[in-house]
């Protein structure tokens, strides 16, 4: 592993760490488990997610990243610096790193995803917007003067953008994604049968049934709870068409933000998009009816990109390379906050 450069998708569901000449090596759930009275990390990845909504008082089970940003420091550091060690990454290697950043977030934000990355010991960072690392990943050439549209739809954001020449004419990130699809589904069952849900239980209803496009079959899932007039346990089967209830109010704030974004875009760059159409990435890409509402919606091609979830790992990995092109000045795909360390 010496010498070997990465690449850390840091999103707010998991963490994909890409190693040069190797391809990603490590996906794992963004989450944390810590015992409150000795502030001891008890787990962290899948042995966390299993603990969700299922840990005594004295056990908090969190996110260190919530929108795509760090929202506890400490936290994101010592889950940054756990997953390094798994794939056995010491301070002492001190590789060079490429971190993945939504796009319109600010320097203290990213100041912060670089200093947590720094700690862990790496000798020199460069920042990646996640549009960019998307289009690369889905094998876009973004290097000639065309304009190519991606909508990465994450877990915490919605990243968007119509990229030419190595660079990024127009974007819009908006906090509202896998995460905020899982909250609407916890309300409408709330509302609708007043039933309380977790997070997994409509993490995993939205995989089974969930669709913002009005399926050809209806089908059914049983989500299980509490009741919230009693407390007593209590179940329900809910529809297909009842979860598109729930979802196409947040899947229509994605499409109004792009369309906002859209109206913003140079004519030149709006012909080459409407000739090619747009490309969706992201593991939230992956809900049934998605493309055929945004092409509904935009009036143009659709298409999501082979293996979704990983491009913007992928898309990190590939600009791995251009980091010698970097010395203290901004470049066209890397932005670097970070010398040597």
């Amino acid at each position: 592993m010496l010498g070997n450069d990465i690449a850390l998708d840091l999103g707010t569901s998991s963490v994909k760490i890409y190693v040069d000449g190797k391809g990603i090596v490590l996906d794992e759930p963004a989450i944390v488990a810590v015992n409150l009275e000795t502030d001891e990390i008890v787990a962290t990845g899948k042995q966390a997610y299993n603990m969700v909504g299922r840990t005594s008082g004295r056990i908090r089970v969190c996110h260190p990243l919530s929108g795509g940003v760090i929202s506890d420091f400490d936290l994101a550091k010592c889950l940054i610096q756990t997953y390094l060690k798994q794939i056995g990454i010491s301070k002492l290697i001190m590789p060079r790193m490429v971190i993945s950043i939504p796009c319109q977030i600010t320097e203290v934000e990213k100041r912060a995803v670089v200093d947590a990355a720094s700690s862990a010991g790496m000798r020199k960072i460069c920042l990646i917007e996640e549009p960019v690392a998307a289009a690369l990943g889905a094998g876009l050439d973004i290097s000639k003067p065309h304009g190519s549209l991606v909508v990465d739809i994450g877990g915490g954001t919605t990243d968007m953008a119509v990229l030419s020449l190595r660079g990024i004419a127009c974007c819009r990130s908006v906090r509202v994604a896998g995460d905020a699809f899982d909250e609407a589904i916890i309300k409408y069952i709330r509302r609708k049968y007043n039933l309380i849900i977790g997070q997994r239980m409509s993490e995993e209803c939205k995989k089974t049934i969930g669709c913002v496009f009005p399926r050809k079959e209806i089908q059914t899932f049983r989500v299980k709870g509490r009741n919230a007039m009693t407390g007593l346990p209590q179940w329900a089967d809910i529809t297909s068409d009842e979860v598109l209830e729930a979802l196409i109010d947040s899947a229509m704030q994605i499409i109004r933000v792009l369309q906002e974004m859209l109206e913003k875009t140079p004519p030149e760059l709006m012909g080459d998009i409407y000739s090619d159409g747009m490309v969706l990435t992201g593991g939230s890409a992956q809900l049934y009816g998605i493309d055929q509402l945004l092409a509904k919606r935009t009036k143009m091609p659709v298409r999501v990109a082979e293996d979704p979830q990983h491009c913007v790992a992928l898309g990190a990995g590939k600009s791995i390379k251009f980091i010698d092109s970097v010395d203290g000045n901004s470049f066209g795909i890397l932005n670097p906050l970070s010398e040597a360390y």
